[in-house]
């Protein structure tokens, strides 16, 4: 998947993650239930790390927090679902729910 398909993907379930928040009167808690140590395992396990580092340089930290694109929840878990369909690592929604929690508590703090 290329870079401007992968934003697009992000921007599109960004909206929906919006769009069902409006509908539920709140929004979703998309992390109810996260296995923080089976998150903290999968990101080992598939080597999230060193891919960061291949394609972003450094200790890979530089993909974190990109200006403006990764800015809510719903878009931080579209990101690494992005990553599970792009390399075909075969996750179950609920480890990308867990990843997704790992990254939010390590890195973007969102509320």
């Amino acid at each position: 998947m290329s870079h401007k398909r992968v934003v697009r993907f992000l921007l599109s379930a960004s909206s929906v993650w919006g769009a069902a928040s409006a509908l539920a009167g709140a929004v979703p808690d998309l992390y109810h239930g996260a296995d923080l140590k089976h998150g903290e395992q999968l990101i080992a396990e598939h080597k999230c790390t060193a891919c960061h580092q291949r394609k972003f340089g450094g200790d890979g930290n530089a993909i974190y927090r990109p200006a403006g694109r990764i800015n809510s929840l719903g878009a931080l878990r579209g990101m690494v679902e992005a990553c599970n369909q792009e390399l075909n690592l075969g996750l179950f929604p609920e480890d990308v729910t867990s990843i997704s929690a790992v990254l939010n508590r390590d890195h973007y703090r969102f509320k």
